[in-house]
């Protein structure tokens, strides 16, 4: 089984629920009404593009390594909009 982790930043939306975005893939963006549904979706927009790429026998990115500095800022700029990020990971068997 092969796992994959990512770096996953959920933003919260103007008109309520949440953006999520994943720097690692190609600027994966979705959203939820909730911060589980944005989540799932997340999950789900996770291994579909996974899917697609090992589909079309294209190499998986590792995820995006901010730099210490980077780091912190998108913490505390995620923080001061409340949003929060968190590591996701997709296990595929």
């Amino acid at each position: 089984m092969t796992k994959y982790n990512y770096t996953v930043i959920f933003e919260p939306a103007e008109e309520g629920g949440y953006i999520v975005h994943v720097p690692a893939l190609n600027g994966l963006t979705t959203e939820g009404d909730t911060f589980e549904e944005a989540r799932m979706m997340a999950l789900d927009a996770i291994k579909g593009y996974l899917e697609t790429l090992l589909e079309k026998d294209l190499p998986i990115p590792e995820d995006v390594q901010f730099p210490q500095s980077h780091l912190a800022y998108l913490v505390l700029a995620a923080y001061a909009a409340g949003g929060v990020i968190r590591g996701l990971q997709y296990l595929r068997q």
